[in-house]
């Protein structure tokens, strides 16, 4: 059996682009996060402890695109890494960063990386 915990469409502010305006203005950015986990135990207990809780990923998420990048990959990676880190029984992870309205030479709505194993 398979156990996944999805936190989708977190939406957040940030200040990442090699333009300078995009460090001054910011814009706007989803992170999606996808997670196997074995959460059998918290199913029968209905217990927060044994299982992950979904508020630390969103901090991590937060905490990490506060910091500025030029390269959504750079963030997309240190949220990888911290949310490993932090729950190393996970079994799969997938984190996928979107950033909205990318300044771009055409009418783009969105472009996004994903980093999973």
């Amino acid at each position: 059996m398979t156990h996944c915990i999805n936190i989708e469409g977190v939406k957040l502010y940030g200040f990442h682009g090699c333009l300078e305006e995009e460090g001054k203005i910011g814009g706007n950015y989803i992170v999606d996060v996808y997670m196997t986990v074995d959460f059998s135990k918290a199913a029968k207990s209905d217990d927060l402890a044994d299982t992950l809780d979904y508020c630390t990923v969103y901090e991590i998420s937060k905490a990490e695109m506060a910091i500025r990048s030029k390269l959504i990959e750079n963030v997309c990676e240190r949220i990888y890494l911290k949310i490993r880190a932090a729950f190393p029984t996970l079994k799969t992870l997938h984190v996928k960063v979107t950033k909205l309205s990318p300044p771009m030479n055409g009418n783009v709505e969105r472009v996004s990386v994903e980093m999973k194993d």
